[in-house]
């Protein structure tokens, strides 16, 4: 399981999204979501050449690759604010005339097996990228309130 980061150092940020109307920091998650989906974007990319690294030269169908997403979570506990995973998605096929799924295998592939040793690809992605990824979230979610304080201050005006 993946280690919370918790991000410093952005007072004035979060003071702006605090003071900002509603519908910024909405259901739909405004300019929070989008800057914390682009910066799971970053590890997922990583994760992908991982994983592409971990099977190839195997006789891989490439269901496992194509089915690595990153999602929006639930909120963990009562607390508010906005969560992103990377995972895979839970598709089936038959290997062997047995069924397994996408998030089995990544699973095999990330802890390993009785037979079959640990090959991890998304916890490196994780540890090389995660600092990459929060600079990512910081910055396009400073992009992304400028725009919206600018478009207020333009519906003020009228």
């Amino acid at each position: 399981m993946a280690d919370a980061f918790k991000l410093t150092g952005l007072d004035g940020v979060l003071e702006l999204l605090q003071s900002l109307p509603a519908e910024v920091v909405s259901k739909g998650g405004g300019p929070v979501r989008t800057s914390l989906r682009k910066g799971a974007l970053v590890i997922q990319k990583e994760a992908a050449v991982n994983l592409a690294r971990v099977t190839a030269g195997e006789a891989s169908t490439g269901l496992l690759l194509a089915n690595l997403v990153v999602t929006r979570g639930r909120k963990l506990g009562a607390t508010k604010g906005e969560r992103y995973l990377i995972r895979v998605r839970r598709k089936s096929y038959n290997r062997k005339g047995v069924s397994v799924s996408a998030a089995q295998t990544g699973r095999f592939l990330e802890y390993g097996t009785e037979g079959q040793p640990a090959e991890p690809w998304l916890r490196p992605a994780f540890a090389s990228k995660a600092e990459q990824a929060i600079r990512t979230t910081e910055r396009e979610l400073v992009i992304a309130l400028d725009r919206v304080v600018k478009k207020l201050a333009r519906s003020a005006r009228r």
